[in-house]
């Protein structure tokens, strides 16, 4: 078996590259993926892995062969991967994968009345994370990221989604054509806003909906409140106005889960 101990090795540094810089991730459409679960997710969602790389100082070849069976692979030490890895506990495994499209012309539905998720301008890798995380425990059918700040595939991403960027359909586009994409698809838009707005618990969101959410010290652009069916607001008891985006659309989300199972 193949084996890199070298940190100057050139496949290393140009693995590293893809770690940290996102230009070399869109421009070579290739990014890490770190752990089992996370790589196991990827390949069931349709992922192409190029190559797996791993530690034996953490992981043995009988692991990697009962989990990975048939794909190829290449050990490193344990000091080449310490500089590729990114997660404080960790599994021995690194795997280079091929990014996929996200492009609105693959967002087709076969439901009657899918139920969506859209983030405006969303940059924290923590909030986009927990924002798929919950849109993966709900089901929902899609997760839109319009004016998007932030690589989809930071390693960041994939850490704080826990391999769920992999598990949610992700479309991303501008606002202005996202917006336009749902409303030829006929879906109600719900907006979180904190004006011209009603309770979210007394909206009905068993058709084809689309709940919006904006960043946390912005908000939504007029692109999004001028389309909205409806703004709705999370009643707050406290001292403040807002919560944190991702608890937000957990709430939403699952209020809408909640009646379509009524």
């Amino acid at each position: 078996m193949q084996q890199i101990t070298s940190l100057q090795n050139p496949l290393v540094k140009y693995l590293f590259t893809l770690t940290q810089k996102s230009k070399q991730r869109k421009e070579h459409q290739q990014f890490l993926i770190e752990g089992k679960r996370e790589i196991t997710l990827a390949l069931q969602a349709g992922y192409l892995i190029e190559q797996l790389f791993i530690c034996p100082a953490i992981l043995s070849e009988a692991e990697v062969e009962r989990f990975f069976a048939g794909y190829k692979y290449t050990a490193i030490s344990a000091e080449v991967y310490e500089k590729l890895s990114y997660r404080s506990s960790t599994e021995g495994i690194l795997a280079l994968a091929q990014c996929k499209d996200h492009a609105l012309s693959g967002s087709v539905f076969q439901k009657a009345h899918p139920l969506v998720l859209v983030a405006e301008a969303p940059e924290k890798p923590g909030n986009i994370g927990a924002l798929l995380r919950t849109a993966d425990a709900a089901g929902i059918d899609a997760v839109y990221i319009a004016n998007p700040k932030t690589d989809l595939y930071n390693p960041n991403i994939i850490r704080s989604s826990v391999g769920t960027v992999f598990t949610v359909p992700i479309f991303m586009g501008s606002s202005e054509d996202i917006r336009s994409h749902l409303q030829q698809q006929g879906f109600a838009i719900y907006c979180a806003a904190l004006s011209a707005s009603v309770p979210y618990d007394e909206v009905s969101y068993r058709g084809r909906t689309a709940i919006m959410v904006g960043t946390e010290d912005i908000g939504l652009s007029p692109t999004w409140l001028e389309a909205s069916s409806q703004n709705i607001i999370i009643p707050m008891q406290g001292k403040i106005d807002s919560m944190n985006v991702s608890v937000s659309a957990a709430i939403l989300i699952f209020e809408a889960v909640r009646q379509r199972k009524s």
